[in-house]
């Protein structure tokens, strides 16, 4: 099998301006949350499994039976009934026949095997013969191949993935002259029929979106260097359920896991020096429902669920959410194999060879993949069939195995509102899968509660597929612009031109972006790094990515070449305060900070930008500490408790406006260095590099009466006039990231805060640096 890697996604040069969203009613043809109960599941007695698979245009489908993974013939086979109404394939098989009949008396494995136009049923076809065969593809984009043992895209557990250390020849799941005839049955991942699991995921919390801080991070990596963790236990579920306890400490209350559907990563460690075909990030889903189990210690069927459960509970108990990131716009089936026709030799895994066209994007004429993602394929979010698979497994990952919250790779796919021959992304469609997934899935209230909270990725690659601010009603955004813009202002002086209003709208919740079409601030999801480009130390320690260094930190292909970084000159206390800068951007602006794992303690990948196929300490979190790492840990877990304190940090709606009376409400005010108000001749000024704000915290019902903030984004030294703290109240530094400031209180506790006095008091602030006051 051919692995795709995955290549940095570019981002469109420009932003499309948002529109007035209309009201979206749902489709009638919607079909209800698991209406069609696919996959091979047990009867309530557990004396029967029936099977159930959808095919539109398939002629003939058989299930094949297993009673071991891999190496050993099928134990039996059945051929399946289709029912014309709903194109879904169907049979019962009782528990006893299976085990009396044909030995398979503990866990059943299974697969699929698809006839349909472009090969038909024959006779005399045998596992690994042509018999029937018309084309690889028809004209009407069919590419079923029976030789090729299919996974049911239902299916709870995956037994292993296509390529193990057993199994290392990918042809045998390829179609095309070399590869028709070959038998992918003996290799080819099984589903698993699972019993139901009664395995608890604790009490979700129902926090409201706005109150978060994410933390980004890999299953594997989060433990995987751990030396406190037992041995058996490092990368799994197992192991990050243990790290519960140090990410409440930190302060972070949701953790954002990179995928953890299955994926190819089994053979990851056959060589365990080399990246040739590895897969680390996760990012090509071969099954949309099973937890992956190499990141389980228990690897029995039914194992990687149960596991799963048991680490959502532990973050779960500890007041932590738990999101996944949810690949839907592409799979792992890839696209047309590198150096083949493009047209005949493609992967047959699962979804392709049952239902070409109804799973997958094809080009006008169906011959081709239609591809904006950059790895190979769209998935045909369009397709109501197509919609219902991703919708069911949503309310899988919900109901039965405890998510708070996703976050959609390349989610403009999701947008699409065209199947087959081009590409057209319309928030305002109701039939696509973004206003689906928010209507059948409803988001989280504001306020907090019931619900589920949705993060897209808004772009992908070509079209107008770039839609930072354009997403629908419900789903937040990891706001691409936000980050930009505080790179561009800290590492690119006298390169980019960033005005003061660009940096305050951005500090501000980027109004401009969600506010005129009714979301709020918390849609924002604002980041410096993650974990595709720079870690935050690398940032300021890198002018260009560094890809091609040799293991165990490279060699990498691809990575975006326009980072907006900068070395500081190799100085290394100024790296380490720009670093601190970047993280109080996060912490101090409105919307939902998100940081990458290890940014708490500086973590390095050497330069590296594109680490997807790293699986190695490039990737595994460190958990020593010098002194610099465990000052900067300090200063994270300090500035999120500051923010987590301060409800004025986090509005739930837009600063300004008016209350119930018409009353204009002064809840920020800006002002330039001086100690003026900013106006529109300051605020749009490039050449203007220093801006403060006052953020009144008595509206917010804030322990401060007044919270201060100035940036200096100049090269040298700039005095700030401090504005009214309020009757009664004197100004007190809370942090200073300037390199005097340097240290483990670098952010004072409470009630220690530093006194600097009232209104008019001139504060030398040091270059490249921010001042956070408090008033008391």
């Amino acid at each position: 099998m051919q692995v795709p890697t995955r290549p940095f996604r570019g981002l469109a040069a420009h932003l499309l301006l948002a529109w007035l969203l209309l009201p979206i009613s749902m489709p009638a043809a919607w079909a209800a949350i698991d209406a069609s109960a696919l996959g091979a599941r047990y009867d309530a007695s557990q004396a029967n499994i029936t099977f159930r698979v959808y095919s539109s245009r398939a002629t003939r489908i058989e299930v094949w039976v297993y009673g071991t993974p891999q190496g050993a013939p099928e134990a039996a086979r059945y051929v399946l009934t289709k029912d014309a109404a709903s194109d879904i394939w169907s049979r019962t098989v009782p528990v006893a026949e299976l085990r009396d009949s044909h030995g398979v008396a503990g866990t059943v494995y299974y697969g699929y095997r698809a006839w349909g136009p472009n090969w038909t049923h024959a006779g005399a076809w045998a596992a690994g013969s042509t018999a029937g065969f018309v084309a690889d593809v028809d004209a009407a984009g069919n590419r079923f191949n029976p030789n090729k043992l299919l996974i049911d895209p239902y299916a709870r557990e995956i037994s292993h993935d296509p390529l193990t250390p057993a199994c290392t020849d990918g042809t045998v799941y390829a179609s095309g002259a070399a590869h028709r005839h070959k038998d992918s049955g003996p290799c080819a991942s099984k589903g698993i029929v699972l019993a139901p699991d009664p395995t608890s995921t604790g009490s979700k919390p129902t926090r409201a979106l706005k109150d978060e801080v994410i933390y980004e991070v890999h299953v594997r990596g989060l433990t995987m260097h751990d030396t406190g963790v037992p041995a058996a236990l490092r990368g799994t579920y197992a192991g990050a359920a243990l790290k519960a306890g140090y990410l409440a400490g930190l302060g972070i209350t949701a953790v954002e896991f990179l995928p953890v559907q299955e994926t190819q990563n089994d053979t990851n460690d056959v060589d365990p020096t080399s990246t040739a075909g590895d897969n680390y990030w996760g990012y090509m889903t071969l099954n949309y429902f099973a937890p992956d189990r190499r990141y389980a210690a228990d690897k029995s069927s039914g194992g990687p669920t149960r596991e799963w459960k048991t680490m959502v509970k532990a973050f779960h108990d500890a007041g932590i959410k738990v999101y996944v990131d949810v690949v839907y716009n592409h799979t792992g089936e890839g696209g047309a194999w590198g150096g083949s026709d493009g047209l005949t030799v493609y992967n047959l895994l699962s979804w392709r060879g049952l239902d070409n066209p109804t799973y997958y994007s094809l080009t006008a004429d169906l011959q081709y993949s239609w591809d904006n993602t950059g790895v190979g394929g769209n998935y045909n979010t369009l397709n109501p069939v197509a919609q219902d698979l991703i919708v069911d497994s949503l309310a899988y990952w919900r109901d039965e195995l405890g998510v708070d919250g996703y976050r959609f790779d390349l989610a403009s796919v999701l947008g699409n509102t065209c199947q087959h021959g081009c590409f057209h992304f319309d928030r305002t469609d109701a039939g696509n899968a973004l206003n689906r997934i928010a209507a059948e899935l409803p988001p989280r209230p504001g306020a907090g509660g019931n619900g589920v909270d949705l993060i897209a990725e808004p772009w992908a690659i070509g079209g107008n597929s770039y839609q930072v601010g354009g997403f629908p009603a419900g789903w937040a955004e990891w706001n691409g612009i936000y980050r930009d813009t505080l790179r561009k202002k800290q590492n690119q002086l006298g390169a980019a031109a960033v005005t003061p209003g660009e940096l305050a709208t951005r500090f501000a919740g980027s109004s401009d972006l969600y506010g005129d079409d009714g979301r709020k601030p918390w849609h924002s999801i604002n980041f410096m790094v993650a974990h595709d480009g720079f870690t935050l130390a690398d940032l300021y320690a890198y002018d260009t990515k560094q890809n091609g260094q040799p293991w165990p930190y490279g060699p990498s292909d691809g990575g975006d070449d326009h980072n907006h970084s900068w070395d500081q000159d190799g100085i290394g206390a100024h790296q380490t305060r720009a670093a601190r800068t970047g993280l109080a951007f996060l912490m101090l602006s409105a919307g939902v900070p998100m940081i990458a794992g290890g940014d708490e303690a500086l973590r390095t990948q050497f330069g590296n930008n594109n680490t997807y196929n790293l699986d190695s300490p490039a990737n595994w979190l460190l958990w020593t500490r010098d002194a610099t790492e465990a000052d900067h840990e300090t200063f994270t877990r300090r500035l999120i408790a500051f923010r987590k304190a301060h409800p004025a940090l986090r509005p739930a709606g837009f600063y300004s406006g008016a209350d119930t009376n018409g009353n204009v409400m002064e809840q920020l005010r800006w002002f330039k260095p001086d100690g003026a108000q900013a106006d529109a001749g300051y605020f749009d000024n490039p050449d203007n590099h220093a801006i403060a704000w006052r953020i009144d915290g008595s509206e917010f019902g804030d322990p401060a009466s007044a919270i201060y903030v100035a940036y200096n984004g100049w090269s040298g030294d700039v005095d700030f006039n401090l504005p009214w703290p309020g009757a009664g109240k004197q100004w007190y530094r809370v942090t200073d990231t300037a390199t005097w400031n340097e240290g483990p209180d670098t952010v004072a506790l409470p009630g220690s805060e530093a006194f600097i006095g009232g209104e008019g008091t001139v504060y030398g602030l040091q270059a490249r640096s921010l001042l956070l006051l408090i008033a008391r």
